[in-house]
This record gives structure tokens, C-alpha cells and sequence, in this order.
């Protein structure tokens, strides 16, 4: 997961936004509990989203504590306490993290992403012997990823598939046996995994046209080497967007069809506006807007 999952804070109540960072504050607090103190650095929102949706549609209520934080340990937070959806996070966390780490490390000889590999090794045994179904449905889906890119595969779809597989498997937790209720978060998974592969490739564009890296917007509308940047943006942008939507609209249907418990204004702000104002940010840089335009 990229952190594109993220709320849009103008349109939260204070005490919304406050119980969304509860949230976040206790997924970093398990990674530490369950861990160690390295990993909670591998934190980010999408793995926040995860813990909030699965606790929203269990029946028990969340504990909640003011505690202080490794980065600021004088001032206390609200924290939710670790129920089985914040480990299971932590877990799914950590596996997927160890797998992007040794994927740059692999791709660009990453230093920092070799040193912080080794904080994942105790962790990523733990995790796989905990999930070990989850580890090799991941492992699996990255693999074929990887061959596709290596394959340099010139179809949107096909490489966007293999990590919307992979996110339909995290979003299923082995804990929840109700059928009905596995197909819908297995489609809501498959349906956010397609839109964050998509707008992350088409976010890279610029920076894989300098670095010559893969990417599946570049080959599949045929970027030309003497082609300007802003001008193939530009060319596809339309596209982009619309196949974003489109995808969105699908995350929207399904997840319409749980039955949320509660934080369901939390999570109707995310699905039908976070995800949208984070394209608007991303598709708003890409057309070189000014820091007024960008504010207004």
C-alpha cells in the first residue's frame, strides 16, 4: 500500500478526525507491542483504513486510552486499544512492508531499504507463521507482479490486477467466516488495490520517464522518448480519470453493501472524498497549477 487512503479533513468533524488518528496512533502502537520499536516507522494510512473498517463492522465497542507517543512522549493522545482487526493490520502491515523493502532493494539497490529489511526479519517470521495463508497469497501476487513488470507488460489492467488480487486477499481477514460478508470486502480490497496501483503508476509518470523505470501508463499509450512530459499528461490524463472513477464507483458500491456498526461518517468521508481529493491533489500537480489555484 502507497498511503493514499487518507481522510479529507475539512469536510471531518474535530472529534471524527480525532478518533480517525486514535486509530492510526493504536495501529502504531501494535506494530511496537507485537514487533518492534522499527517497524511502526512502515505506518501509514491505507493499513489505518483497514483496522477502522474491519473494528466498524464488529458489533463490540472500542477501548479507548490517552497515552503518550514514542515521538512525543509529554503530550498524550487518544489511542484505541489493540482489538484482533488492529493486530490483524499490523500484521498484513508488516508483511506487505518486508515484500516493498526487499522490492527496492532488489529494483534499485536501495540502501535504505536493505537496512531497514533487517528490522523486518523477526517480525515477517512471526507474521508468517501467524497468517500463513495470507503470506503466500501476498507473496504470490507480488511474484506475478513482478513478472509482468519484468515482462515490461504494456496493459493497464493485467499489472493492476495482480495488486488488486493481492489487496482482496489482506482485506479478508481468516477470522471472518460469514461468506456474504468475505465476497463484499474481498471486492471493496480488489477495488481500492486497483484504484491505488493506477493513480501510484500514473503519479510516477515523471519520475519513470527520467529514471527509465517501468510503468504500465508509459507503455500502454505509448510514450515516445522525444515526447514532452506535461504534453503525455496531458494526452492521457482524461483516461486516467476516468478509469479512477470508475474504479471508485465500484469501491462506493461495495462497500455500501456492509453493515457498518459505527465510524460510519469516518468512512463514508474516506471512500467518497478522501480518495477523491487525493487524485484532485495528484492530477491538480500533474497539470502544473499554481499554489493559488491549489488552494482555491
Amino acid at each position: 500500500m502507497f498511503g493514499y487512503v487518507t481522510p479529507y479533513k475539512d469536510e471531518l468533524k474535530v472529534r471524527e478526525y480525532h478518533w480517525f488518528k486514535a486509530y492510526y496512533c493504536g495501529l502504531c502502537k501494535a506494530l511496537g507491542k507485537e514487533f518492534n520499536q522499527a517497524v511502526r516507522m512502515g505506518l501509514n494510512y491505507d493499513f489505518t483504513f483497514l483496522a477502522l473498517l474491519l473494528s466498524s463492522i464488529d458489533g463490540q465497542d472500542e477501548k479507548i486510552n490517552k497515552e503518550g507517543c514514542i515521538t512525543n512522549p509529554i503530550k498524550k493522545k487518544p489511542v484505541v486499544w489493540m482489538n484482533e482487526h488492529i493486530q490483524y493490520s499490523a500484521y498484513m502491515s508488516v508483511i506487505l512492508t518486508y515484500f516493498k523493502l526487499l522490492d527496492d532493494w532488489k529494483d534499485d539497490r536501495s540502501i535504505p531499504s536493505l537496512f531497514a529489511l533487517w528490522a523486518y526479519v523477526l517480525p515477517l517470521r512471526k507474521a508468517r507463521k501467524k497468517y500463513p495463508e495470507k503470506y503466500e497469497g501476498i507473496r504470490k501476487s507480488l511474484g506475478k507482479l513482478s513478472e509482468l513488470e519484468k515482462a515490461k507488460c504494456d496493459i493497464i489492467d493485467e499489472s493492476a490486477d495482480a495488486f488488486a488480487v493481492l489487496m482482496q486477499e489482506i482485506f479478508v481477514p481468516p477470522y471472518i467466516t460469514d461468506e456474504k460478508m468475505q465476497r463484499i470486502l474481498a471486492w471493496v480490497g480488489y477495488n481500492l488495490g486497483r484504484w491505488i496501483y493506477i493513480l501510484d503508476a500514473f503519479h510516477d509518470v515523471e519520475t519513470d520517464i527520467r529514471q527509465k523505470n517501468y510503468n504500465p501508463v508509459l507503455l500502454q499509450y505509448k510514450y515516445n522518448v522525444n515526447e514532452d512530459a506535461e504534453a503525455f499528461i496531458t494526452r492521457v490524463k482524461e483516461q486516467m480519470e476516468m478509469s479512477l472513477t470508475f474504479t471508485l464507483d465500484n469501491t462506493a458500491k461495495s462497500f455500501e453493501l456492509l453493515d457498518i456498526e459505527r465510524n460510519k461518517a469516518i468512512l463514508e468521508n474516506i471512500i467518497y472524498m478522501g480518495t477523491r481529493d487525493k487524485m484532485q491533489q495528484i492530477f491538480g500537480r500533474k497539470r502544473g497549477c499554481t499554489k493559488n489555484e491549489k488552494s482555491l
